[in-house]
């Protein structure tokens, strides 16, 4: 039946069906990250979820997250699950160094004021870890840029190390184009939904740390404002 409806359709699915709105889906994070990743988290290990939002990592035993109350900064309300929840700035954490064994970060770090602090703090607490992170391409295409006070920096990965660039007046435009968003997260097949759910390092940076990662901050004016890196 659904072949039939998608046959008559044909001619006007993309504006009719995947370009609304209301019918677009969100898939959560740890679905189509599990198919990318074995996070070899063992039983017993204490794993923190820092921005732990409306969509806790499954495996967290601890949560971390800014905003307790509704922000812009997400699209849904906190949940705990009934973990120890703390509401903390992730550049300012109230762990003792090493406490976790493996620290969670997923579209966090473009959002913070001084990312090299949040980079540090996440390795002051944890063992290891996973970070993830938006690309351009996904800020570009699904026009997230043109969200008020919401992602500060652009940023790129090279190995094991971050690259954040701040976001100018000139990049933050309003492409007035959502339909791309719409399609990715449709209920309905197509083009750019295979190549979202194929190809999730086109629109998300994501690695595994242990001991520590390297970053370069570089702001709006091209200055390097601060890296770990010495050489």
């Amino acid at each position: 039946m659904m072949q039939l409806i998608k046959k008559l359709l044909k001619p006007f699915w993309f504006g009719i069906i995947i370009y609304h709105k209301g019918l677009h889906d969100r898939e959560k994070k740890i679905d189509y990250q599990q198919r990318f990743f074995d996070f070899k988290i063992k039983a017993g290990e204490q794993v923190l979820d820092i921005g732990s939002g409306g969509d806790p990592f499954a495996y967290a035993t601890h949560l971390v997250d800014k905003y307790p109350q509704d922000t812009h900064h997400r699209h849904n309300k906190l949940k705990t699950r009934d973990l120890p929840f703390t509401q903390a700035d992730v550049e300012n954490l109230p762990f003792a160094d090493k406490s976790f064994d493996f620290v969670y970060s997923a579209h966090v770090l473009e959002h913070v004021d001084n990312p090299g602090q949040a980079c540090d703090e996440i390795m002051r607490v944890g063992k290891r870890g996973y970070v993830e992170t938006p690309t351009r391409t996904s800020d570009l295409l699904f026009n997230f840029i043109k969200i008020p006070d919401f992602h500060r920096w652009h940023i790129s990965l090279v190995n094991q190390t971050l690259i954040f660039l701040e976001y100018t007046a000139v990049e933050k435009v309003d492409t007035k184009r959502n339909e791309f968003l719409y399609m990715v997260h449709s209920w309905i097949n197509n083009p750019l939904k295979k190549i979202y759910d194929r190809s999730k390092n086109l629109f998300n940076n994501m690695f595994f740390w242990e001991e520590n990662f390297f970053y370069y901050v570089f702001d709006k004016n091209g200055h390097l404002v601060s890296t770990n890196k010495t050489s």
